[in-house]
């Protein structure tokens, strides 16, 4: 192979060809006296749910909107909790105090659904916007400007000042690094380029300012199997101290080793949420375990976060993306580094491959205010 062909090669990603593409939008308000005051027929303090009318009319409204433009998919939330989109062959939703969780197959489930309590003032109205169909990463751009058109809508019909929203878009691969060895011997050549350049590409035009993050996520399953590798005392007040350092130290080494410098362990049972922030910020929210990255700073190194105590299902291995790894040839190698880096782990922690999940998660994300 040329030397061209090698560079060129380095900068594509082959992932298995039963990889999961996966796109959701958020477009966020807050819920200000003044959107009430506009909406005031549908707000009153004598009923039992003042704000069940108002909630009511502006779902409705979401609905209508969307019926025009043939989205099948969207949910209207006012209850202040996170929302988080997971592919399921069955499709269910799943609320804890502070996440509101959607599982759904985007080839077979349709769901227009409000989720709000009518006796209560949410801080902020979402309008979620769930992928359908196939070819969801090709089709991106476009479901972008639908959503946009829709969101647009919506604010002239209540009179709201659309630079008020906050739009964010989502977009996931998912797919087992394992997947070779249980049987899908095919694969798929992804350049991964940032998602503002696939929608120039496609005229789908970005405001000039907005935010982007670019991240992966591996799910690290504790087995009986990786338990056994690490004494523990079981009498101990930190019982586990052991096993998360030694996660750690080969999380640690194998990162360095494929040059990732911006990563995270996190094996505290918490959801960890990334988010862009100027300021790096290591936080926990609740159930939230926030990790604030400014992706154009240096490198902020690796930082873990585990409670000795308790044993938790998985680890969650975060790498994320510097401005070296986002260049113009896209998140190829920045993806492959992570693959041969969690493959050097997958030997040192002696994982089968055959038996066992090593599941990936690419996320892009874009924000912005219009």
């Amino acid at each position: 192979m040329s030397i061209i062909r090698k560079r060129s090669a380095a900068y594509k990603a082959y992932l298995p060809s039963n990889v999961r593409d996966n796109q959701y939008i958020l477009a966020e308000f807050s819920l200000t006296d003044e959107l009430l005051q506009q909406l005031s027929g549908k707000y009153s303090d004598s009923k039992t749910q003042p704000y069940y009318d108002f909630y009511q009319q502006l779902a409705t409204l979401l609905f209508e909107l969307t019926d025009e433009v043939e989205i099948d998919n969207c949910l209207f939330i006012a209850n202040d909790k996170l929302p988080r989109v997971r592919f399921c062959q069955e499709m269910h939703q799943w609320q804890t105090n502070q996440q509101i969780l959607f599982y759904y197959d985007p080839m077979n489930h349709h769901l227009k659904k409000s989720f709000f309590d009518g006796c209560k003032r949410a801080k902020k109205i979402c309008l979620l916007f769930l992928a359908s169909g196939t070819d969801i990463r090709v089709n991106a751009a476009s479901f972008h400007h639908q959503v946009s058109q829709v969101v647009q809508k919506f604010c002239e019909k209540i009179q709201l000042d659309k630079s008020d929203v906050r739009l964010r878009d989502h977009q996931h691969l998912t797919y087992d690094l394992f997947a070779k060895n249980k049987g899908c011997t095919t694969s798929q050549v992804h350049k991964l380029r940032a998602i503002n350049k696939r929608y120039a590409s496609q005229n789908v035009q970005l405001p000039d300012y907005y935010s982007a993050m670019n991240y992966a996520v591996v799910t690290l399953n504790i087995s009986n199997e990786l338990l056994q590798q690490v004494e523990m005392d079981s009498h101990s007040k930190d019982p586990y101290n052991p096993l998360y350092t030694y996660l750690t130290d080969v999380f640690t080494m194998a990162a360095k080793r494929y040059n990732l410098n911006n990563g995270a362990l996190i094996a505290n049972g918490l959801v960890p949420i990334v988010r862009y922030s100027i300021h790096e910020i290591v936080a926990r929210v609740g159930e939230l375990q926030m990790l604030g990255y400014n992706p154009e700073k240096s490198p902020c190194g690796i930082i873990s976060k585990w409670n000795a105590s308790e044993l938790t299902d998985n680890v969650q291995l975060i790498f994320v993306a510097t401005p070296e790894n986002s260049s113009d040839h896209g998140f190829g190698r920045f993806l492959n580094q992570i693959e041969q880096a969690i493959q050097l782990m997958a030997v040192e922690l002696e994982i089968n491959p055959t038996k066992e999940e090593l599941m990936v998660r690419f996320h892009q994300h874009l924000a912005y205010n219009y």
